[in-house]
């Protein structure tokens, strides 16, 4: 089944304060398979500025600039056409996405997975418990974390957002020895909408979407950034001076009806 058109937007408000460099990843993943028709304004003080644009990894973006103070507005918006060929795992997958990462501190679950989850199961049933875990022991609460949080501390919170429940999924994952990652996405359907995180899982040589959240089908994702966990893959950073982000406002749908997301196939984003 063909996924029909998708239209994505973003808006950025960022103050900054004092001069510096940002990073924005806010556009689509350039994918074999899809068809985008996108466009990327930049304005910093009512003038137009253009960044750099590097290549990320996983069809990634990085778009790249050096801005002094003054109101800067990031404005960005696609039409994609067709489905993304499923991603397969690259020989190096393995050995990067089973490794502790700054916000998926799988090292301090290996303990846990043992004495909570049945680790003689297939990879697909590990992953549907881990899903079905996550869903169970956390309440999705805006506001209820720190931008700091780790899985651990997500875990014991009880409580947080998307990009929470994906730390904690990729730690599990990992905990288990099943290759895991954080994927930021934009999700027609998701509710509150916002940029949307997940976790991605290789079963059989190929990356699945995980998302306990079920905020949106997963049919429907359209991939913005690909790494270890959300410090890869921030829609904005600052390396240098002082910034004051006002506003992000995101929207994401399809052209027709939203696709059924049983909850239980394996489903890759495309």
């Amino acid at each position: 089944m063909m996924m029909p058109p998708r239209e994505v937007t973003s808006t950025l408000e960022v103050e900054v304060t004092a001069s510096t460099e940002l990073e924005f990843q806010i556009a689509v993943a350039a994918l074999p398979g899809l068809t985008v028709d996108e466009s990327l304004q930049i304005v910093l003080n009512d003038q137009a500025v253009t960044p750099d644009e590097i290549p990320a990894g996983y069809g990634g973006r990085i778009h790249r600039l050096r801005v002094g103070p003054g109101r800067l507005i990031a404005q960005y918006r696609a039409h994609i056409e067709g489905h993304a060929e499923p991603m397969a795992a690259r020989d190096n997958d393995r050995s990067l996405f089973l490794r502790p990462s700054r916000y998926a501190e799988c090292d301090k679950f290996y303990g846990f997975v043992a004495g909570q989850f049945n680790l003689s199961k297939t990879t697909e049933e590990k992953i549907a418990d881990v899903a079905e875990f996550v869903a169970s022991r956390l309440s999705y609460v805006p506001g209820s974390s720190d931008p700091i949080d780790g899985a651990t501390d997500t875990l014991l919170a009880g409580a947080g957002v998307c990009r929470d429940y994906a730390h904690l999924v990729v730690a599990l994952l990992r905990a288990m020895h099943i290759p895991a990652r954080l994927v930021a996405v934009y999700a027609p359907g998701c509710d509150p909408m916002d940029f949307h995180a997940v976790a991605e899982a290789i079963v059989d040589g190929k990356w699945v979407a995980v998302d306990p959240t079920w905020l949106a089908p997963r049919q429907s994702l359209v991939r913005i950034a690909t790494g270890r966990d959300a410090a890869d893959t921030a829609f904005l950073d600052n390396h240098d001076g002082g910034i004051i982000l006002h506003s992000a406002v995101v929207t994401a749908t399809v052209d027709g009806d939203l696709p059924t997301d049983k909850g239980s196939d394996l489903i890759p984003i495309r």
